[in-house]
Formats: structure tokens, C-alpha cells, sequence
């Protein structure tokens, strides 16, 4: 069995929409929510630790009440950041597997979450191939510094699962070496541990501005059926 570390703390200033943006509604429901139902459906995920912005967790609770979640919720204050988010709410996971997912991809589906359980290996991401080409620059001198090979690098996606003890192990590393990740992927994967990934889908935005919000608005009311007509 699965606790899903479903991370809802950020207060998306970038939106600014005057309340954290996984309240914004689209389709008249809450975005957050997307997500609850969607790890509801699964019936591995025995347990779902969420986190919230300082301030809002009444907020937040009411939502998950309204929407009658029947999966067990443990609430969790957001940290610092979004690594130190992670480190807390691992604290309160009851299982000896996790799987990581953000309120701000609200595009994620059962199927997703399923697809990620069955994989054999403990860690696997959600990765996607990047259709453009990436460059390494000094920001300091505005020069590019070097080549990317495209095909040897993936836009890291959500959900994420792994074994609790390797991402326990390698939050320690980090805090161990000073050092602060922006998502947990690559955290263990540098810590030592082997991460696995399976193919994403395009669709899985992550919603950060208010174009985000039209496009999740637009493909969550079906809207990429019409691509080609």
C-alpha cells in the first residue's frame, strides 16, 4: 500500500489570485480537488498526507469534506520550501511506499497513478522527452557555455513513487551536504539510489500563471479533442 505525499502548500503568488492557487477554481471546482478524486480512485493509496499554505488549513479542510474524499487525510503545515515540504510530511506517512504528486497538476488521473504503481522498480518518475532544445548558460555573463545532448534529458513530471527509506535516506544526504532540491527524482538519484522513469504525457502541466489556469481549464473541459478539426 501506498501514502501519497500530495503537496498543496504553495501560495502561487505568479497566479495572483489574492488565495493560494490551488483554491482557484476551474470548471467551478477547486484545483486541489482534481487530484483528491483522482488518488481516491486508486485503491492502493490507503493514506493521503496534504499539506497546506500557513493560514488556509481550515480552508483546505472544508474542501476535502465537500468533496467527501474517503481515503484517510492527514494534514500537514507546509515548510520553507518545497523540499523541506516533502521532508515534514514524510514524518506522517504510515507506509513503507510513497508516492509524490502537487495539487498544481491537476491533469493527473487514476490511470496515471496506477501506471506508476505497477512499474516493478521502487523509485519511478513520470518523465517527459523535451521537444525543444535546451543550453547550458553562465546567467552571470549572459554566454551560452555549452551543448545538451536532447535525447539524454527528460522534463521531470508528477507522480512520483518510491521505497520511504530511500527518499528518507535521501533527504538526510541532503541535509547532510547543505543542499536543497526542487523536486525528488533526482534527489535520490543523487544521493545513490536508482530511479526508474516511464513516459509522461504532455498534458500534465503544472499550473503556475493565469495562462496555466486557461490552458488547465481548456483541457480539463476536453478542448484538446478539437486539436484537429
Amino acid at each position: 500500500m501506498y501514502s501519497l505525499l500530495l503537496l498543496n502548500g504553495g501560495i502561487g503568488s505568479r497566479v495572483a489570485a489574492g488565495q493560494p492557487k490551488q483554491l482557484i477554481k476551474v470548471r467551478g471546482i477547486p484545483i486541489l480537488v482534481y487530484s483528491l478524486v483522482a488518488a481516491d480512485a486508486v485503491p492502493e493509496i490507503d493514506q493521503i498526507v496534504l499539506n497546506y499554505p500557513e493560514g488556509w488549513r481550515d480552508d483546505v479542510e472544508r474542501i476535502v469534506s465537500a468533496y467527501a474524499i474517503k481515503t484517510p487525510v492527514t494534514y500537514v503545515e507546509a515548510g520553507t520550501t518545497r523540499h523541506d515540504s516533502v521532508a515534514k510530511m514524510l514524518g506522517s506517512a504510515t507506509n513503507d511506499d510513497v508516492i509524490i504528486h502537487e495539487t498544481a497538476r491537476p491533469l493527473v488521473s487514476s490511470a496515471d497513478f496506477s501506471a506508476l504503481i505497477a512499474e516493478p522498480s521502487a523509485n519511478v518518475s513520470l518523465m517527459l522527452e523535451i521537444p525543444f532544445t535546451v543550453a547550458p548558460v553562465d546567467p552571470g555573463t549572459r554566454t551560452v557555455t555549452g551543448y545538451l545532448e536532447r535525447s539524454t534529458l527528460r522534463n521531470v513530471q508528477l507522480p512520483q513513487k518510491f521505497a520511504k527509506a530511500d527518499l528518507v535516506a535521501a533527504h538526510a544526504y541532503a541535509a547532510g551536504e547543505g543542499r536543497t532540491f526542487t523536486e525528488d527524482a533526482t534527489l535520490v538519484a543523487v544521493a545513490g539510489h536508482e530511479v526508474h522513469f516511464i513516459n509522461g504525457q504532455d498534458r500534465n502541466i503544472k499550473v503556475t500563471t493565469p495562462t496555466d489556469v486557461q490552458l488547465a481549464t481548456y483541457l480539463l473541459t476536453g478542448g484538446e479533442e478539437n486539436w484537429d478539426d
